[in-house]
């Protein structure tokens, strides 16, 4: 019965090493997006602040 288990945990260990994986890179770049946005926000706000327009809402 020792091996049945250790076959399974064999079995998913690819799978779960993979989805975590991905999870990570995923939320990596998630992150940077939302960094990027924000820096890209930043940086239109200022410009039509200088052009003497609106800001954005």
């Amino acid at each position: 019965m020792d091996g049945v288990w250790t076959g399974i945990l064999w079995a998913l260990a690819p799978t779960v090493l993979v989805g975590l994986v991905f999870w990570v890179v995923m939320r990596a770049v998630v992150h940077a997006d939302r960094s990027e946005r924000k820096a890209y926000a930043k940086v239109e706000a200022e410009e039509r602040m200088r052009r003497g327009l609106s800001p954005r809402s």
